[in-house]
């Protein structure tokens, strides 16, 4: 192995370990217990290691906010290999994993949550990602029933995505598997419900199959 692949894979690491620090620190001290000195010292690495990856503390939570929204899409990347109907159910289950439901995972997404309504910039960054794993989410729904509209498909997506939301929040407070299992299940009835009958005075665009 070359010299530059060791440094280039030493650098990789050490860039994802102080990302990891910052996001641990989110998790349990919130935007108020990161600061780049902070980040370092979870690191442990110098100071000015973080500071030549990461302009500012800014850069930093974009940088973790990138990380999350990376990780929802893997939960809704598709499977070639799998069936359509199998690849939602894995993608419908696979959000109460048990790397998921945890203390330091969960709280770093409300802490990221209430960022995202306090700055304006956050915001747009979580509405962004936001929107990439409704569509991924409804790419899956469409593919398992090809007789729905896009719209339709982009609707049931955001419906179970509330329902999503609403566990990981609650699962703060102490997982119940019999609820989690029951939410997992009004997901799935959401997704595979099947498709309303066209309403007189529909449009086309309404009535048509999706097309994605």
């Amino acid at each position: 192995m070359g010299t530059s692949a060791v440094n280039s894979g030493e650098q990789t690491d050490r860039q994802s370990r102080i990302l990891e620090a910052a996001m641990d620190l989110l998790s349990r001290h919130g935007i108020s217990g990161v600061s780049m000195r902070a980040v370092a010292r979870e690191a442990g690495v110098a100071l000015g290691l973080v500071n030549y990856y990461y302009d500012d503390k800014t850069t930093l939570i974009r940088a973790a906010l990138g990380r999350v929204d990376e990780h929802d899409l893997l939960l809704v990347a598709p499977d070639p290999s799998v069936a359509p109907d199998e690849q939602l159910r894995k993608a419908l289950r696979r959000v109460a994993g048990a790397d998921l439901l945890t203390t330091r995972y969960l709280s770093l997404r409300l802490h990221l949550w209430a960022l995202a309504q306090a700055d304006e910039d956050y915001a747009q960054i979580n509405a962004a990602a936001f929107d990439r794993y409704i569509d991924g989410l409804a790419a899956l729904v469409a593919s398992a029933k090809p007789e729905l509209t896009w719209k339709a498909c982009r609707e049931r997506a955001a419906d179970i995505v509330v329902i999503q939301n609403g566990m990981w929040l609650t699962a703060l407070l102490g997982v119940d598997a019999a609820s989690i299992q029951r939410s997992i299940a009004r997901t799935e009835q959401i997704a595979f419900a099947p498709a309303p009958a066209t309403l007189p005075g529909e449009s086309s665009e309404d009535a048509e199959p999706n097309q994605q």
